[in-house]
């Protein structure tokens, strides 16, 4: 229970405003595993870090983002801060199992290059921040009944996406095996 809520906490910590970002020095925020994208800043006196002996299951349910389709997912963004914070803190990668499940609204972002490029008239900005996540161990999946309730194909779907039966059947089965709930 204590890294469940550990988990919680530095996860909500990463939620804070851009503003904020902006107005550190140089070299104040790092990206330890994935690189250019959710910035951490580890505080010294910080507590209830997590611990590097221990595994993290995590799947992180990303159904909202900005109307901007020029713009990265913010959910993403939050993946990819919360693998960087853990890593911060001296987690190995092979000790976070991650998981995304992509739905709703935000299905196109799952896209691959063509289908995004033909949907809205310019490249997916989400494709480098997908192969990042990727590269650091976290599995991405898109729900196969958003991709068909959208009028898209699996052959659309980036190639580094897996397509998931459904996002509710994925929601029960990884909350069965253990995994931490995170809404995106």
């Amino acid at each position: 229970m204590r890294s469940r809520t550990a988990f919680l906490a530095l996860t909500a910590a990463a939620a804070f405003s851009m503003t904020a970002f902006a107005a550190q020095p140089p070299g104040f925020w790092s990206y330890p595993a994935i690189k250019g994208y959710g910035p951490v800043h580890v505080w010294p006196q910080a507590i209830d870090r997590p611990s590097a002996r221990a595994t993290y299951k995590a799947l992180f349910d990303v159904t909202k983002g900005k109307a901007d389709s020029r713009k990265v997912n913010p959910g993403l963004g939050h993946i990819a801060r919360t693998v960087n914070i853990f890593a911060a803190a001296g987690v190995p990668l092979g000790h976070l199992k991650f998981e995304v499940i992509i739905h709703g609204g935000v299905t196109p972002i799952a896209l691959g290059e063509a289908a995004y490029r033909a949907k809205y008239g310019h490249a997916n900005p989400n494709l480098q921040v997908i192969t990042e996540l990727r590269a650091a161990g976290v599995r991405i999946m898109v729900c196969g009944n958003a991709l068909g309730d959208m009028g898209f194909k699996p052959a659309e779907v980036n190639p580094q996406i897996k397509v998931a039966l459904s996002a509710l059947s994925t929601l029960v089965i990884q909350q069965d095996e253990g995994y931490a709930l995170m809404r995106m």
